[in-house]
């Protein structure tokens, strides 16, 4: 699959997940340092914020939006990267939230494995992915425009929609 950034086209790497697929493990770090893996995170329905970096103004809007979105709801909200985990703290704590970040700039792997990995620029490129409480993929949007915001609206839609099939 490609993606364009600011209208170049960029290749994605790695084995492109599927609404209804087993979610892909991974071990990201979260700002402790200490490995995260997907099992941990819980048997709660997972909202993946997927940016590029947290230092740029779309990727802090995104995480500012899901995350004051998601305040009232019981959904794990879960903002993932290729920045530092230093860097990804720093972002929380400037703008004063409590979000979870984890870090996939060790091995890429959470890129390679969900399909996300920019080959060009070792980033994850912009999506959203809603994991259901049985570690199934219910909802993908991988934004064609990196520098473009996602559809927040048919993403809490998604959730609305798994929250009331429960």
């Amino acid at each position: 699959m490609q993606v364009t950034f600011k209208g170049n086209s960029l290749n994605l790497e790695g084995n492109q997940v599927k609404v209804g697929d087993n979610a892909p493990d991974f071990k990201l770090l979260n700002s402790s340092l200490q490995e995260v893996a997907l099992s941990q995170l819980g048997a709660e329905t997972i909202l993946l914020n997927i940016v590029p970096s947290l230092d740029t103004p779309v990727c802090a809007k995104q995480s500012k939006e899901f995350y004051n979105a998601l305040q009232a709801q019981s959904v794990k909200l879960v903002t993932i990267s290729m920045d530092l985990p230093f860097a990804q703290a720093r972002f929380c704590g400037t703008e004063n939230i409590q979000m979870e970040t984890l870090s996939d700039h060790r091995e890429a792997s959470f890129g390679r494995n969900y399909g996300l990995l920019i080959k060009e620029l070792r980033l994850l490129t912009r999506s959203v992915i809603i994991i259901d409480k049985n570690k199934k993929i219910q909802y993908i949007e991988i934004v064609s425009e990196v520098t473009s915001e996602p559809n927040y609206e048919s993403a809490l839609k998604a959730l609305n929609t798994l929250s009331a099939v429960k």
